[in-house]
């Protein structure tokens, strides 16, 4: 008795629902070129995925690992703002002026080890995250810092009249959520924290940021010397442009802080035509950065947590942004210090305690700076 042939299986074609025999006394038509094609492409793609996965579980530890979180809420317990559940955030942004390690260069100081806020914003992201108003604290606004207890444990005693980017200084990340809290009378839903050598890398990683200066900015002290005209500022160049105070304006922290506005809306800009999805190793790149420089609130330490907070603002660009500085008048006792302007800067807390616009009339008649229009994106 002869042993029976078993039919060979046929891989079904897309649409059916399973294997199919082979009919008998049919001739099984070979596979043509298109066919063929199409069916490598389907196990290249396959093997493209399972590699992928792979290397995402590799990347996602190797980038958690990298962000650095504080514990603000267990720091400062209850006693803040109300949180305001109307859709809407408020993220305190900081950018430290570092004096240790290989940022002592970059900040133009001694490695002392100290610490202090260089850049300070307050972001406000509407109901719906497709547009944002942005508010500039001068880091020499004289203020009455609070009390507050750091996140290891420390408390610090009240000062009257001291320097805004003391906060940071004196208590660190919580201390800093303190006080702009307390000036401002709205709770801060997240913080974030960038340092000088990252903000650098993560410039140049993008491959530099294009901005117009229609004047020449000249300052030694932050290793700055620009003509007017249209450049593509590498890292270097980038933050001795957000940090120059003598090269424009009337040399005060407030010329600097319309430079600073002025280059995150150019910045803003650049990250949506970067195109990092065509090239995965600059993608990584900027990741692997980006997650290094950042510090950020215990909520927002981790990978998946920064990318569902990133993918909410997304929507939001440089044209749906406004930016302006804290309403601020220059102290009669101290040109290089400045004070509260309090009725005015009530029409801003209260425009974004109530998700609303902030009003010109706020910021009309305050200091400025004088640098504005210099640098445009």
């Amino acid at each position: 008795m002869s042993a029976q042939s078993t039919p060979e299986p046929v891989i079904p074609e897309p649409g059916e629902s399973g294997p199919r025999q082979r009919g008998k006394g049919r001739r099984r038509k070979a596979p043509s070129k298109g066919r063929k094609a199409l069916r490598m492409t389907a196990w290249t793609v396959a093997g493209v995925v399972v590699l992928g996965g792979a290397g995402v579980g590799y990347v996602y530890f190797k980038l958690n690992g990298n962000i650095k979180s504080v514990d603000i809420d267990q720091a400062l317990g209850n006693d803040r703002p109300t949180k305001i559940d109307n859709g809407s955030q408020n993220i305190l942004v900081l950018g430290s002026d570092s004096r240790s390690g290989s940022n002592k260069n970059l900040g133009g100081g001694v490695d002392d080890g100290s610490a202090r806020s260089d850049t300070a914003m307050i972001v406000h992201v509407y109901e719906g995250h497709k547009k944002a108003s942005v508010v500039s604290i001068p880091r020499d606004t004289l203020i009455d810092r609070p009390a507050c207890t750091d996140t290891k444990g420390t408390t610090h005693p009240a000062q009257s009249g001291a320097m805004f980017n003391e906060s940071y200084g004196t208590g660190g990340a919580a201390c800093a959520v303190k006080t702009v809290e307390s000036i401002t009378g709205i709770r801060m839903d997240h913080y974030l924290e960038v340092d000088f050598e990252g903000f650098q890398k993560l410039i140049d990683d993008l491959g530099g940021v294009q901005v117009t200066t229609t004047k020449a900015i000249a300052d030694p002290q932050s290793h700055l010397n620009l003509r007017a005209g249209t450049h593509n500022l590498d890292g270097k160049q980038a933050l001795g442009l957000v940090r120059t105070r003598h090269g424009v304006g009337d040399g005060s922290d407030l010329g600097r802080i319309q430079l600073q506005q002025a280059f995150v809306k150019a910045l803003i800009d650049q990250v949506k035509h970067v195109g990092v999805f065509t090239s995965p190793k600059k993608l990584y790149d900027l990741a692997d950065t980006a997650t290094k420089t950042v510090t950020t609130d215990s909520e927002l330490g981790s990978v998946n947590s920064l990318i569902d907070f990133t993918d909410g603002l997304k929507g939001i660009s440089s044209k749906h942004m406004t930016m302006v500085t804290m309403p601020v008048q220059y102290d009669p006792a101290n040109p290089n210090r400045v004070l509260l302007e309090k009725s005015k800067a009530q029409l801003v807390w209260d425009a974004l305690k109530n998700d609303r616009p902030i009003p010109r009339s706020a910021t009309q008649g305050t200091a400025t700076g004088e640098a504005k229009g210099v640098v445009s994106g």
